[in-house]
């Protein structure tokens, strides 16, 4: 405070800013990529570890002796599905209602924007068939669910045949205080927002779909299980959900807890874990995981079914069998086993999972990067903006400018007026609208009168909203005063500039990939930009 409060001293700070604002720029562009980089290492990094007490170290012995069963009602359903051409409700619903489950359909509706390009279909029919296994030792006031999802062609049919034979276990065991729901949703996401949207009784994405006439408790958990392969290698876990968002850290230390107890083979991104984390090639590999990880999560599309559920307060995960590593090989009864032990732990859950972590990166299955470590590294790259924009004010705030011969002189430029800076910033704004709602709303209309399908519509009508947009501001000097000017353009960079820190400060808290992503290639742009000439 006493070198802002002394006038010298803040004067002398002002010539440091000004004078040194592009190497300072510089350094904490460096520091901020190379404190990214440097997360994959290990003393960035934490050790997993199970936060829930009711997840603790219980005392539970894993049994699953249905594996041929399961392969066996694998063959069935292909069969069947082969033969119906798309899921077979009918078989399924007998089936689980010879389990003992309670059994519900749920039928779909979707219009799609653009036409599916593999069958050039506009409109998505499908039907959700689901079992719920009541809990003989309490209340239906929560449940789990386990959820297969049926794609079209010949995939995951081993999947719906571990579900299937998961169930029949199940139905034969007393300790469960949670119901739980055996789904199979046909059309991968769009059948699970479907369902999930009735089952929560909302209408968010304009699906039509039956109602549903069964429904267990609130819902504390899910899993979705996507296998292919009578004998897997593998087991890869998948935690980027919609937007961004992640299930709680329990859920991916549950998942490694009881892999490494029945020696299942477990990856992330595709990738086996190194114990050479000290090593250079265990940095690469780490860095190498983190930044898949990081490529995923900033695109916003969840990576399996369990993305939507994370959308309703939902801790899911997807597990999807690999079938790669042909020195390991496990069978079905390993799988159901550690599925078994997961479910296991998650029905002594005596509340929803918030111990541990929500927001954090992973280089490793046993080793995570907390939102505490990591949010400097975006830090460093937004105070670049911040030093461009400090250095724009210094200068603004100067009253005069010296000549060549040294003798002050006002500045005979007039300041900038309102209009001249808020009809930019609208002009921004409305082209980001425009581009938002305009293109899918105008489809029709232009594929009516121009020789366009609907995907290249769209993106005719995104370049022109977009060159329009570009063309306005420059027009702007004509008819405003003071946007020509050095001040003018000056204070408009320094609006600028503070609006983008904070939009970025505010994407990197709730998805920092995407903010990181965003940061490390908008930012020297932004400061290093101006304009050339007089306008």
């Amino acid at each position: 405070m006493g070198i802002l409060s002394d006038p010298n001293r803040r004067q002398a700070l002002s010539r440091v800013i000004t004078r040194l604002n592009a190497p300072l720029c510089i350094i904490s562009y460096l520091i901020g990529l190379g404190w990214f980089l440097g997360l994959a290492f290990q003393p960035f990094t934490l050790r997993s570890y199970i936060s829930e007490n009711s997840m603790g170290s219980t005392m539970v012995d894993e049994k699953f002796i249905y594996g041929e069963r399961a392969l066996s009602y694998a063959r069935e359903f292909a069969a069947h599905r082969k033969s119906a051409g798309g899921s077979p409700v009918a078989w399924l619903e007998r089936t689980m209602r010879g389990i003992g489950l309670e059994v519900y359909t749920q039928s779909f509706v979707r219009n799609l924007p653009f036409p599916d390009e593999s069958t050039e279909r506009y409109m998505v029919k499908g039907t959700n068939v689901y079992g719920i296994l009541r809990a003989p030792r309490a209340a239906s006031t929560e449940s789990l669910v386990l959820s297969v999802p049926c794609s079209e062609g010949q995939n995951n049919n081993q999947a719906v045949g571990l579900l299937l034979s998961l169930a029949s276990y199940f139905r034969g065991q007393i300790y469960w205080a949670k119901d739980i729901i055996f789904l199979v949703n046909e059309h991968d996401l769009i059948g699970m927002e479907a369902w999930l949207e009735g089952y929560h009784d909302v209408n968010v994405t304009d699906i039509k779909s039956s109602v549903m006439m069964g429904r267990a408790g609130a819902i504390q958990a899910a899993m979705s299980l996507e296998i292919s392969s009578d004998v897997i290698t593998s087991f890869d876990v998948v935690v980027e959900g919609l937007n961004g968002q992640l299930p709680n850290l329990d859920m991916v230390n549950l998942f490694l807890a009881f892999c490494q107890k029945n020696q299942l083979l477990c990856t992330i991104q595709g990738k086996l874990q190194r114990n050479d984390f000290d090593t250079f090639p265990g940095y690469l590999h780490n860095l190498h995981t983190m930044l898949l990880m990081v490529l995923k999560q900033g695109s916003g599309r969840p990576q399996g079914d369990h993305g939507l559920f994370l959308r309703y307060h939902i801790e899911a995960i997807t597990l999807r069998g690999i079938n790669s590593f042909r020195q390991y090989k496990y069978d079905m009864v390993t799988i159901g086993e550690t599925i078994e032990g997961m479910f296991r732990k998650l029905n002594n859950l005596s509340e929803r999972l918030h111990q541990s972590y929500f927001f954090y990166l992973l280089p490793s299955l046993s080793r995570f990067v907390s939102i505490g470590i990591y949010m400097p590294a975006i830090g460093f790259i937004i105070l670049i903006l911040i030093l461009r924009a400090l250095d724009l004010w210094i200068k603004l705030s100067r009253p005069e400018t010296a000549n060549e011969d040294g003798v002050a002189e006002s500045e005979p430029e007039g300041r900038p007026g309102f209009l001249s800076l808020a009809t930019p910033i609208v002009i921004c704004h409305a082209t980001g609208l425009s581009l938002y709602y305009l293109p899918v709303l105008s489809q029709e209309m232009a594929t009516d009168h121009f020789p366009v399908s609907e995907s290249e519509a769209v993106v005719l009508i995104a370049i022109a909203i977009y060159v329009a947009g570009l063309a306005l501001p420059h027009n702007t000097h004509r008819v405003l005063t003071g946007v020509g000017s050095d001040q003018g353009w000056m204070t408009l960079k320094l609006i600028s500039l503070l609006y983008l820190a904070v939009q970025l400060g505010c994407i990197a808290v709730i998805n920092f990939s995407l903010g990181f992503i965003l940061a490390i290639t908008i930012v020297p742009v932004a400061a290093v930009v101006q304009p050339v000439g007089p306008k």
